[in-house]
């Protein structure tokens, strides 16, 4: 599909919502000299994963896809873990929840995507792929993990090992946007990075 300023806007406005997620987060720990997570912090996730697989799709990039659909229910939980869902307004709850049941029946019903194409892409090396793929899964993992940890604590929090799993997804998504020529990524992961390195020196600090 056409790589038009179209389609990076919406990569650009999904990781725009990423970013202000993160500094939202950092300014907060920053105050409180320790690792804090607003509730805005997932409201913004949910938001941003959205628009991002919707960039993955028109980009026919099956590691963006993935790596959102794979968190996306665990956004969700620490919504409720923090007691915020049932608050949400109900244009939010249509745009999580509605959208992408929609964009899931257009992509079955009317896509023009397929298996083949997501795992060949265009003019991308299998190498390269697979390196998206696992920097993805790492870069996800960190939430897969973050899930199990509130699940077990029953609270919403973002502990340690999240920050170090994001970290290294990051490394290795940032190095497949630098070679996939990609602004969006190459842009978040750049700025992600920092926040991460940032939040471990808080953690360190305050004795987490």
């Amino acid at each position: 599909m056409s790589s038009s300023w179209i389609v990076y806007a919406i990569g650009f406005l999904a990781q725009l919502l990423f970013s202000a997620r993160l500094i939202m987060q950092w300014i907060k720990s920053e105050k409180n000299k320790k690792i804090e997570t607003p509730t805005l912090f997932w409201k913004l996730s949910l938001q941003g994963a959205v628009l991002l697989f919707i960039y993955g799709y028109l980009r026919d990039d099956m590691a963006i896809m993935l790596g959102q659909f794979l968190v996306y229910g665990g956004y969700f939980r620490n919504l409720q873990l923090q007691g915020k869902w049932g608050e949400s307004g109900i244009m939010f709850k249509v745009y999580v929840i509605v959208l992408p049941i929609l964009i899931a029946l257009y992509i079955g019903l009317f896509g023009q995507l397929d298996w083949e194409d997501l795992i060949k892409g265009d003019n991308i090396s299998m190498w390269l792929i697979a390196l998206g793929i696992v920097g993805q899964l790492i870069y996800t993992s960190r939430f897969i993990y973050q899930w199990i940890h509130a699940e077990r604590n029953q609270e919403s929090d973002l502990p340690l090992k999240f920050w170090i799993i994001s970290l290294v997804g990051s490394i290795l998504i940032f190095t497949y946007g630098i070679f996939r020529d990609d602004p969006v990524l190459i842009a978040a992961h750049f700025f992600g990075g920092i926040v991460y390195i940032r939040n471990l020196f808080i953690i360190r600090k305050s004795g987490e």
